[in-house]
């Protein structure tokens, strides 16, 4: 995805929206928002696809792709964890499901 697309998308909402931020500071937090929560969707989308595509595969019954598919959903977890984007309490839960499902399927 191009940033610079996104953060021009927004400019051109402020207006159409009509924000009632009238300082430089304040339309300045519009853009570091919408850069970080572009950064945050980018990194829960990808873990969420690792997540469903470690399901499909156990769904699949395919043990040659479960390791890789297992190590791969837990390395995006504890990614979005490290970087916040999920509470680490979170990450854990979740980890602790996808060792459930890894153990039952092997």
């Amino acid at each position: 995805m191009e940033l610079r697309g996104i953060i021009s998308n927004v400019r051109e909402k402020r207006q159409e929206i009509m924000i009632v931020a009238n300082h430089k500071s304040a339309l300045k937090r519009v853009s570091v928002t919408a850069k970080k929560n572009l950064r945050n969707r980018m990194i829960t989308s990808r873990m969420k696809t690792a997540v469903k595509s470690f399901d499909q595969v156990v769904a699949s019954d395919d043990k040659s792709a479960l390791d890789s598919a297992y190590t791969n959903a837990v390395s995006m977890v504890d990614k979005a964890a490290s970087k916040g984007v999920i509470h680490k309490n979170a990450a854990s839960r979740k980890k602790a499901q996808l060792t459930v499902k890894y153990a039952a399927a092997k």
